[in-house]
């Protein structure tokens, strides 16, 4: 397997981050992850676009698109695979140990791993943190990832796939590497970014494609949505069938199913909407 790294292809054995980069010893970083289908990247225009932005959101220089897309295409043709995850992963570089940055400049690494198909419906729980709507971080696609990977072992734990987080006012937010649907009188609602969610991607598009609302829900909303779904890069659209002890009915409901539906079509018809 190669990777991108500062400038150039190296083989994933190999290439090497020096230990005092920020993104290791401060999460002083950003990445986007894409997914990729016989080679080519979904969505990578809004990847990119999203980068920038969480980039300027860290004070981090802007990244250059040009340098991003050609190491995305170098690694694909280097390694190919049916269906992969492309991470793109950018940091403050190489600095001191607290959190003031150092004068090296940014670091940049692509790499690829293979993935699968994701099941058609999944499990959730929700657990007791909170997302923070106004913090320095929110609506940021930062590497400073932990509470997600704490949040994501109690999810496994209990036989789930994923888990969903309110806010410090109690609202419905988001999960912890996902967005959130669900389904009240046959209408499709999402929180909206003020919740402190990230903006997904595919939850971008999703809105766009199904006519979803964006909408101030309580957490509590779980317990009588009609359908509830994750929107993801790798999940795409993922139908919820248990939500803590609660049981939805069947594996995927009507408009979850014809949300699928339309997002397989129109995606599948054009891979940089």
């Amino acid at each position: 397997m190669k990777l991108w790294l500062d400038g150039g292809l190296q083989d994933v054995d190999s290439a090497r981050v020096s230990v005092f980069d920020h993104g290791l010893t401060v999460g002083d970083g950003i990445f986007e992850t894409v997914k990729t289908v016989d080679g080519t990247p979904f969505a990578l225009t809004r990847h990119l676009d999203r980068l920038t932005l969480s980039a300027r959101g860290l004070g981090l220089p802007a990244p250059d698109h040009g340098e991003v897309r050609r190491a995305c295409a170098a690694v694909l043709a280097a390694n190919p695979l049916p269906l992969g995850r492309l991470r793109i992963t950018y940091t403050g570089g190489h600095g001191p140990l607290g959190s003031d940055r150092g004068a090296h400049g940014p670091t940049l690494v692509v790499a690829l791993g293979e993935t699968t198909r994701r099941p058609d419906s999944t499990a959730v729980i929700t657990v007791p943190w909170t997302r923070n709507e106004r913090g320095a971080l929110t609506g940021l696609k930062t590497t400073s990832y932990a509470e997600n990977v704490v949040a994501l072992a109690r999810a496994h734990e209990q036989g789930a796939s994923e888990a969903l987080f309110g806010n410090t006012v109690g609202r419905l937010c988001e999960g912890t590497g996902s967005n959130v649907f669900v389904v009240l009188g046959g209408e499709i609602h999402t929180p909206p970014p003020a919740s402190g969610c990230l903006a997904g991607i595919t939850r971008a598009l999703t809105v766009e494609w199904t006519g979803a609302q964006e909408t101030d829900l309580p957490l509590d909303v779980l317990e009588r949505a009609e359908e509830i779904f994750l929107t993801s890069t790798l999940r795409d659209v993922q139908a919820v069938h248990r939500v803590d002890g609660r049981e939805l009915p069947g594996l995927a409901g009507p408009v979850t199913a014809k949300a699928m539906r339309s997002f397989a079509e129109r995606s599948g018809h054009d891979l940089d909407p």
